[in-house]
């Protein structure tokens, strides 16, 4: 797995999804709460200020009602303004002759305050000043007719008045919102982890036990803890490996006891058939003397000894690699001289086009060699079509040797099965003579072959031109592990 692919399945798992979930649900759930506290304190608190100055205002105004002359003169409405001003705010009385003449307006009353109150109503604006918030509060004096009717008198009584105790208190708000939040997030997390912790430690395990039970060990179980659909979970699994157990155990079973029948058969076979092949040498020495019928009997009776002697011989040789017991006797071969005297005990010398560069030394096994080379070379020349080419390369720790022929080639869905044991390509050659182990044991050969951790390996392929290609690539130096046993 790449450290990308590493990295984005981490960033997506199970643990971080919770964190997160916990995390939104924390989060949104605080903000809501603390914002609509905050906004609900904070018009609270302002409300409370408001009502307080308005009936402050009011009350002070009672005391200073009605006014004797108008219009009056500056020093009487500096005089009053004074009288309602104290240590919360202080005031500003205006006379509606001063909103005529478009006279500026005292710091900080804004014009939709005066218009507010020029309509005959108590109206409040709230206001910043330098930084500070401010409460403005206005409304006209009204002064009664001689028929007891109230008008307005034209005096306009304006009261300013600092929030920043209320601002103070709501900035306090505001830290505890977010000391709020920060602790729930903080807690969202925690609660997260420790659910996380919870679900994901059975879930680690799970993952943990369908590791070791897809390496072959069927004896894994899982810990049932709970009855929740986790324990459920667990007690699946420990059912379903208690039933794959049994099953593999019985196929196991069974494919020992076929491994053994074959051997042993094979072995059985082994005395009538040297008795056989015995009797064959004296038939194949008269075969020529014998009349018609009685002579090709003879010939066809020491053929299928020939070919029962091979297929036994092959099988003995399968049942040694599925029983792990196939060893390689190791030795300093030449490569090219290997392959040459392979070629010419089978009479194959003058049929073949070698490519043999001598000094080509490897640390191998012979015999398995000579058997790997024969079975390609034979297999081209049955199956395949003449001129058949064996090319040796050399690299610094590897050997390859290439078997070319010139026939019709592997047809696409053959070569997927080539190697398999008893497979006959039939659809693909000329024709399907042998038994079907040969290439299965050419393979095993190859793969007996080990050095630094990797085996030698036997690919099928068809060449650019036609012709199929049998390539066998060998290391130079067989590492011990290849010389204590076979391998699977």
């Amino acid at each position: 797995m790449t450290p990308w692919r590493w990295a984005s399945g981490r960033a997506s798992g199970l643990r971080v999804r919770l964190l997160l979930a916990f995390a939104l649900l924390g989060v949104t759930t605080t903000a809501v709460v603390a914002s609509g506290s905050y906004f609900q304190a904070r018009t609270v608190i302002l409300q409370q200020a408001q009502d307080a100055a308005v009936a402050s205002l009011t009350d002070q105004l009672t005391k200073v009602y009605p006014v004797r002359r108008l219009p009056p003169s500056q020093e009487e409405l500096d005089t009053l303004a004074h009288r309602l001003s104290d240590r919360e705010g202080y005031a500003v009385v205006l006379y509606r002759d001063m909103r005529a003449q478009g006279a500026q307006l005292p710091e900080p009353l804004t014009p939709e305050l005066r218009r507010a109150v020029g309509d005959g109503v108590i109206a409040w604006q709230r206001v910043s000043r330098d930084g500070e918030p401010v409460l403005l509060i206005g409304t006209q004096l009204q002064i009664d007719r001689p028929d007891g009717t109230p008008v307005p008198s034209g005096l306009e009584v304006y009261s300013v008045r600092s929030l920043a105790s209320e601002q103070q208190s709501i900035d306090r708000l505001a830290t505890l919102a977010w000391l709020t939040g920060g602790l729930s997030l903080v807690l969202a997390v925690l609660l997260a982890l420790l659910a996380a912790r919870g679900v994901l430690r059975p879930v680690r395990e799970l993952g943990r036990a369908a590791r070791q039970l897809g390496e072959g060990d069927l004896t894994t179980r899982l810990a049932v803890r709970g009855a929740d659909e986790l324990a459920d979970v667990a007690r699946t699994f420990n059912d379903t490996a208690g039933t794959l157990e049994r099953q593999v155990g019985e196929l196991r079973r069974m494919e020992a006891d076929a491994r053994r029948f074959v051997a042993d058969v094979s072995h059985e076979l082994r005395t009538p058939l040297a008795a056989m092949t015995a009797v064959t040498d004296v038939l194949d020495e008269e075969a020529d003397r014998l009349p018609g019928d009685a002579g090709r009997a003879a010939r066809l009776v020491s053929q299928e000894t020939q070919t029962l002697t091979q297929l036994v011989n092959d099988l003995i040789e399968v049942s040694r690699f599925d029983s792990g017991t196939a060893r390689l006797s190791l030795d300093d071969v030449d490569v090219a001289a290997a392959v040459t005297a392979t070629l010419r005990v089978r009479g194959w010398a003058d049929r073949v086009r070698a490519e043999l560069p001598s000094g080509v030394f490897a640390r191998l096994d012979p015999r398995r060699l000579d058997v790997i080379v024969a079975n390609l070379v034979g297999n081209a020349f049955r199956h395949g079509a003449e001129p058949v080419s064996v090319r040796l390369c050399a690299e610094p720790d590897w050997i390859t040797i290439e078997v070319r022929d010139q026939g019709p080639g592997l047809d696409p869905e053959v070569l997927p099965h080539v190697f398999d044991r008893f497979y006959k390509a039939d659809t693909a050659r000329t024709r399907s003579e042998g038994s079907g182990l040969g290439l299965a044991i050419a393979w095993e050969n190859a793969r007996l072959h080990q050095h630094a951790g990797q085996t030698g390996s036997l690919v099928a392929g068809n060449g650019p031109t036609g012709g199929a290609v049998f390539t066998l690539r060998l290391p130079r130096v067989v590492t011990d592990a290849a010389d204590a046993g076979g391998v699977r």
